[in-house]
């Protein structure tokens, strides 16, 4: 039947489907379709409409329903699309999503599934056609290409693009039976301990907490549990927080699994994606992704594994939905009824207590898995070292006799420091004045490679004069950034091969990759970086780890923010010291006596850990996870509209849970609204920031209350014509 006798048909013969668009939407739209169609459609698949002119790919929820509108002014269907239908696993999760993270379940189809206009939908077709003709372009520039560098850029992409194009379609086929090999490591006896608890806790049907100090062998133990899923014909999903992590445990995946293992990230390219996607409808695989791939159409999925579960990469910060990966993980395995580990060497105080009130099997590994004895840790005042003279630019001198005897003895060492560019700020000594960003509440910070001035928030970019707007004084640049610190290390060590990782030097996945292998493969002596280089990387040369102005990584506003410096500086410590050898961690602060460095040390009172203190003192505000935290977010180019509708949002939302908001008090029944307060970063890109924050008990009515919220927001918005100023981050990190 062709498409247009699905458009005109008697009314008699029609029938209505509501279906699922990838928009904002408080509604389901129905369309017409003739009743004779019904049959060749139902819950999931996928149709073409029209929704506000536009043309989109929707998902059929309901079929023969009857549309809540005049029939007469109701839309037919375009035309049935031969895409594969969503699962109705996929839309058990979008539902979760929807409903726990507050936002529509259109936003949540359109994170899954980008790119759902029909305008912007790619077919195979065109996905093809597109790679020949940016390869012929390609090989053309390669032919003209003069530089050595520029001919090795073209290669590389050529050659990307020639397997790309070989592996497009494969997976519309069902796959070979790939032949699942045997793990090439034996488990150590703790190694095999944890395991069988893990395997006896999945008899049990509960997520399981892997708490394992730095090089115990976790990963051997994933992969071990991978290997027995794939014996049983299920797909594995192994997730990492980031793309970087991807490196190192991609190459060392791959030579076990070879073929059977896929990837799945925003690096990837459309026709990887899809090819992926395809792939695992039909065979047994192991996916290596991270957030996203928690949307693929798995099916028989037979273990769900989080690497550094509690890493705050995990958390979508935007657009919506604004999911926890871990979280959305373990529904994804209830979902699927199979299996899931969280791993960590440092766990998050969220899956902690939840491993101690008995809604995760706690598992501990704490053995190295190479003899030795953990990182010596040395904590250096720079304060007291700068009135001794102790400090040579922003390295005291124990630490460079530190690096200095590491490089002697063959090692490697990695310095880390939280802030990029050459300078966070600039400043004019004459009239005090800090030059700032224009669209933003925060210091334009320095960057040398071009002499610029840029805002790490939204992008703006100035050339940098060095005279001050104001009054025409000498600008200062202020503290160090990472490109400083590389610059400060070369001069320290100028036989030293130093090499610098963060946002600026890492424009892509491959760029990124390289900087790692070249440490990884002993090209470079000493690495610099941001957080990224705190990841869970295994390079066996390094022997020295140190952070630089580690102060930085105790923030404002966050009650988070102790136990998130906590796991950055144990995950770091991580990074020496792999293969048997001591390693060296040292940390250079103006706080030598903050508790959190004497708990890293090992000097706090054995009795008394920190993680202990800040459940309890998270307990006695009635923080998370103890409770639940919904931040309402509002931004508006107006200060003076921000300020008036803020404080009337707080009171209705108030209002629809029954108490009265103020300032760190508990409310009726454990409900407590704080705010509007102004965070630390009050305005980006134009718009000024307020946060209403809901602490909520994590009781049965928890739903309930989330539904009072989403309410009090839509008549908010609509009575005062608000709309587009106000999202919801439940769960924030």
């Amino acid at each position: 039947m062709s498409e247009a006798s699905l458009i005109q048909s008697p009314e008699g013969a029609l029938a209505y489907v509501s279906v699922l668009l990838p928009l904002k939407l408080a509604f389901l739209p129905s369309y017409s379709i003739n009743r004779e169609m019904l049959s060749s459609i139902g819950r999931g698949s996928r149709v073409r409409v029209k929704f506000a002119r536009k043309l989109y790919i929707g998902v059929v929820l309901d079929v023969d329903v009857k549309p809540d509108t005049d029939p007469s002014k109701v839309l037919p269907v375009e035309g049935i699309e031969t895409l594969e239908k969503i699962t109705p696993e996929e839309l058990s999760l979008w539902e979760f999503v929807s409903s726990y993270y507050m936002c529509s379940m259109g936003e949540v189809y359109k994170g899954a599934y980008p790119s759902m206009k029909v305008d912007a939908e790619l077919t195979l077709e065109r996905i093809r056609s597109r790679m020949e003709e940016r390869l012929s372009k390609t090989r053309s520039m390669l032919e003209r290409a003069r530089k050595d560098s520029t001919r090795e850029k073209y290669s590389s992409i050529i050659s990307s693009l020639e397997k790309e194009l070989s592996a497009l379609g494969k997976g519309d086929s069902v796959p070979e039976d790939l032949k699942i090999p045997q793990a090439p490591f034996t488990l150590t006896p703790a190694q095999k301990e944890a395991e069988d608890s893990i395997t006896a806790s999945f008899t049990k049907g509960k997520p399981v907490l892997l708490y394992g100090v730095t090089g115990s062998g976790k990963t051997e133990i994933y992969i071990s549990r991978a290997l027995d899923a794939l014996r049983g014909g299920r797909n594995v999903l192994y997730l990492v927080p980031e793309i970087a992590m991807g490196y190192q445990i991609e190459e060392r995946l791959r030579e076990i699994f070879g073929d059977l293992l896929l990837t799945f990230h925003s690096g990837e390219t459309i026709a990887h994606k899809r090819d992926t996607a395809a792939r695992i409808r039909h065979g047994r695989y192991i996916v290596l992704g991270t957030r996203s791939s928690l949307f693929l159409p798995f099916s028989d999925l037979g273990l769900v594994i989080v690497d550094e579960e509690h890493d705050s990469s995990y958390k979508q910060e935007s657009p919506a939905p604004r999911y926890s990966t871990r979280d959305t993980a373990v529904m994804l395995a209830r979902i699927h009824s199979c299996p899931i580990i969280l791993g960590s060497a440092t766990p998050s105080l969220d899956s902690l207590q939840n491993a101690y009130t008995g809604r995760y099997a706690l598992v501990t590994l704490t053995e190295r898995y190479y003899e030795g004895s953990p990182s010596d840790v040395e904590i250096i005042d720079t304060i007291a070292e700068r009135k001794k003279n102790g400090m040579v630019g922003s390295f005291s001198r124990r630490l460079i006799r530190r690096i200095g005897l590491t490089l002697e003895e063959g090692g490697q060492a990695v310095i880390l420091r939280s802030r990029r560019a050459y300078s966070p700020m600039v400043q004019c000594p004459e009239c005090g004045k800090i030059r700032m960003c224009p669209h933003c509440n925060v210091a334009l910070s320095y960057h040398l490679a071009d002499n610029s001035l840029r805002c790490h928030y939204c992008g703006y970019k100035e050339p940098y004069s060095g005279k001050c707007p104001s009054c025409g004084g000498s600008l200062i640049q202020v503290g160090s950034g990472t490109q400083k610190i590389e610059e400060e290390v070369s001069a320290l060590f100028p036989g030293a091969r130093v090499s610098r990782l963060d946002a600026d030097t890492v424009r892509s996945a491959h760029q990124m990759d390289r900087i790692l292998e070249d440490f990884n493969n002993r090209k470079t002596d000493i690495l610099v970086g941001t957080q990224i280089i705190t990841k869970g990387f295994d390079f066996a040369g390094v022997d020295t780890v140190a952070v630089i102005q580690a102060d930085a990584l105790l923030g404002l506003q966050d009650y988070r923010a102790d136990e998130k410096a906590l796991q950055t500086l144990e995950q770091f410590r991580g990074r020496c010291g792999r293969r048997g050898k001591k390693g060296h961690f040292i940390i250079q602060t103006l706080q030598g006596d903050h508790p959190l460095y004497g708990e890293i040390a090992g000097a706090s009172d054995p009795g008394k850990s920190l993680l202990g203190t800040m459940l309890s003192e998270r307990k006695d505000f009635g923080y998370p996870p103890f409770s639940r935290v919904v931040n309402i977010v509002v931004r508006d180019s107006s200060e003076n509209r921000i300020g008036t509708l803020s404080p009337l949002l707080a009171k209705e939302v108030a209002a629809a849970l029954g108490t009265v908001p103020s300032l760190f008090a508990q409310g009726n029944g454990g409900v407590c609204v704080i705010g509007p307060y102004t965070p630390s970063v009050d305005k980006v890109a134009d718009k000024f920031i307020r946060i209403i924050r809901i602490l909520l008990p994590k009781d049965r009515f928890l739903q309930t209350r989330k539904d009072a919220i989403s309410g009090a927001i839509s008549e908010f918005e609509k009575n005062r014509k608000y709309t587009g100023h106000i999202h919801v981050d439940v769960d924030p990190a």
